[in-house]
């Protein structure tokens, strides 16, 4: 028994059961799931792995594969049925058969035990998982014993009733999905992701947080009015509407009531905002931050497990972007655990502004989901239209269930902080930009492009060769982008740190929730909403002097260029009319951005996802206990989610765990394969990056596209 294996690591099978049976109660509890139930289904989802042939793929022992069908150890283990009453057997076999594989997988036949029957026949199948059952099934009988299940023995009949009943129930399978899947996803992860420390941490999971330092007298201010408004209300959800700098995220966090789930959209501004939170929280808050780089925000005096438990469900707070909750909308793999995980929480929608076509109808669908799952919601924003104002109000049940909170025009006016100057081209911007390092002042030059920011960033450093200048973007590394944002925050932006001139450049990664505040903008035109955000990074610190003297401080904005191609990532009409919004050497005044914004969207066409989504209403349109292919999720996205390494970074790479490898990423557009960068092709491990040679990189400038013919 003690020579069984769970996992090629050394895992006993006996001990995998037991951390898996461990974390399943933790989270029936939470989901007022029978906990003996979920119990048993845990003892019994690996114990397939007991099969010899499985003992052998550990060993990696290539005659394991026998009969050319695949070998599935949730199958095997549903052989063992007639050991549980007959009672739960439909629960057992939800919490079982799927736990790593639909039923039956579209696009991808032949991994699920309806499709492998389909393929192979029912006789095979069952054969293949049955094999030497007489030998191998008094093993898995004595570790079940050892859980305490009555010791019997099973002939291969049993066995093959099992599996026919099990077969059967998977092929009339109705439409929706299983609370079961999705509590053996967690309990199957968080132990395989934990290991040992799962006792330990375990019982930490799924607590509300402490937010009661965002109700303290300390944190109300004249300066900051939201500080100053009541957030108690029966209504279950929020929709906020306010400038940047008035006290969006304390208000936000002062609305919930359970554990949370912040979104924003960015990576860079997720990243700030998970500081800003966890230095401000109490030290044991367990918080989250939900993306590939996660691992780097966790300070090396942390423990190990901090690391681990970044993609673990039961956080008391967990930051992340919309994006990594479109499974739920598009029932890709492990939206069931996703569902639990956030059921009944609180979901802050913070900018939801900054989503358009395909992503914004994705978070429309995806509040629709969320309402489903009992979830309150809370929306913030400092630039919405009218049109979509109403559309969320009426998604959300209207006034008598969302509290609505808006500053009137005495309050706007005191955000009134921004002069905007237009220039037909950049030409004398060099003049401008030399004239504020002269006076002391801090730069922002905020392109649409990262091939425009790293031409800008070239010539500004050959220009003003004794001013710091930084340059962020998306394609970095995503270890020095990192490095990158934390030295924005921490020395760029800070006086205290560097009080002298400097210059940042960067691509729209700044716009959302960056708490900086320069002197002086430069920036290409781009959507309105994308306008106000970046004016939000200059003089955004007030004070009551500086409302008092109205301090004023310049944005320039560079008129779009003829080419539509030229403003991508955004759409040329909008550009156009966005810009066409500001007179020249403008006072902006706060109370005029609602019309500015509504001139240019006094409609909102969501682009239809229907076609892409599992949702219909409150129809769910997918088989129960299976799962969409990641593909689907991807073209609904249009992601660029291509990733490049370094040639010199490769052997690296391919011999590191999956969270140092996307440390070494660089994110790309997927169109990059049909460019003639390179002819080292693509790495076969991890998400399969292009290879790119090391004079394309630097730690400075990042990626550049080049051809090849360009350097050799």
């Amino acid at each position: 028994m003690s020579e069984l294996l769970a996992k090629s690591d050394g895992t006993t099978l006996t001990e995998h059961l037991r951390q898996v049976a461990y974390a399943a109660k933790r989270i029936a509890d939470v989901i007022s799931f029978d906990k003996k139930t979920a119990e048993l289904g845990a003892i019994l989802h690996d114990i397939g792995k007991a099969h010899p042939d499985f003992q052998k793929l550990l060993d990696n022992q290539t005659n394991a594969m026998n009969f050319g069908i695949p070998f599935r150890h949730e199958i095997a283990s549903i052989l063992f049925l007639h050991l549980f009453p007959k009672e739960v057997w439909n629960d057992l076999i939800e919490l079982v058969i799927a736990h790593h594989r639909s039923p039956i997988v579209p696009q991808n036949p032949g991994k699920g035990i309806v499709d492998l029957v389909e393929i192979e026949g029912t006789k095979n199948v069952f054969k293949r998982h049955s094999e030497n059952w007489e030998k191998w099934s008094p093993l898995a009988i004595d570790i079940l014993h050892s859980f305490g299940i009555e010791k019997k023995s099973l002939s291969i009949d049993d066995a093959k009733d099992a599996f026919n009943y099990t077969l059967d129930y998977c092929e009339s399978l109705p439409d929706g999905w299983s609370e079961q899947k999705g509590l053996m996803n967690i309990a199957d992860y968080m132990a395989s992701a934990l290991n040992g420390m799962v006792y330990s941490q375990t019982d930490k999971l799924f607590k509300k947080p402490d937010l009661s330092n965002y109700e303290s007298e300390d944190r109300k201010s004249t300066l900051y009015p939201l500080s100053l408004i009541n957030a108690k209300s029966e209504k279950n959800h929020t929709l906020l509407i306010a400038p940047t700098g008035a006290g969006k995220t304390d208000y936000l966090f002062r609305r919930c009531n359970g554990r949370v789930f912040y979104t924003l959209p960015f990576q860079a501004s997720i990243n700030a905002m998970y500081h800003r939170v966890k230095d401000f929280l109490p030290e044991d808050t367990d918080i989250r931050l939900l993306h590939a780089t996660s691992s780097l925000q966790v300070d090396d005096e942390n423990k190990y497990e901090e690391v681990v438990m970044q993609s673990l469900a039961g956080a008391a707070i967990k930051i992340l972007t919309p994006h990594q909750l479109a499974a739920l909308i598009c029932g890709t793999k492990g939206f069931e655990a996703i569902a639990l995980d956030i059921r009944g929480c609180d979901v802050i929608l913070d900018e939801i502004h900054s989503y358009s076509d395909v992503s914004q109808a994705m978070v429309f669908e995806i509040v629709k989901v969320l309402l489903k799952l009992d979830c309150r919601i809370h929306i913030g924003s400092a630039t919405m239209p009218s049109k979509l104002t109403k559309m969320l109000l009426d998604i959300l049940g209207g006034e008598d269930n969302v509290l609505i909170i808006k500053l009137d025009d005495s309050e706007l006016k005191k955000f009134e902080r921004h002069r905007v100057i237009k220039h037909s081209n950049d030409t004398g911007i060099t003049e401008i930009i030399s004239q504020a390092l002269a006076n002391n002042q801090k730069v922002l030059v905020v392109c649409n492009r990262v091939e425009t920011s790293q031409k800008r960033f070239d010539e500004y450093r050959q220009l003003f060769p004794d001013v710091p200048v930084l340059l962020l973007h998306s394609r970095f590394k995503r270890r020095d982008r990192a490095e990158k944002e934390k030295e924005l925050i921490e020395k760029y932006n800070d006086r205290s740190v560097n009080p002298d001139a400097c210059i940042v450049v960067s691509t729209q990664v700044v716009e959302v929730s960056l708490d900086i505040s320069f002197d002086l903008m430069i920036t290409d035109a781009a959507p309105i909403d994308s306008l106000i955000q970046r004016f939000g990074r200059i003089n955004r610190k007030r004070t009551l002097e500086s409302i008092e003297k109205k301090i004023i401080k310049d944005i320039h904005i560079i008129a779009p260029p003829d080419d539509k191609r030229d403003v991508l990532p955004y759409k040329k009409d909008i550009v156009d009319v966005s810009f066409a919004q500001f007179e020249n050497e403008e006072f902006l005044k706060e109370t005029s951005i609602q019309d500015k914004i509504d001139n240019v969207y006094p409609d909102i066409d969501l682009k239809s996802i229907k076609t892409k989504i599992v949702w219909d209403d409150d129809v769910f349109l997918l088989r129960r206990l299976c799962h969409l292919p990641k593909a689907v999720l991807i073209e609904m996205l249009n992601i660029d989610s291509a990733t490049a390494i370094l040639y010199s970074d490769k052997e690296a790479y391919e011999n590191s765990k999956a969270e140092q490898r996307t440390l070494l990423e660089i994110p790309v557009p997927r169109s990059i394969k049909f460019r003639n960068i390179n002819d080292y092709g693509f790495s076969e491990y991890g998400s399969k990056p292009l290879i790119v040679p090391d004079e394309l990189y630097s730690i400075e400038s990042g990626l550049v596209f080049k051809e090849i013919n360009n350097i050799i």
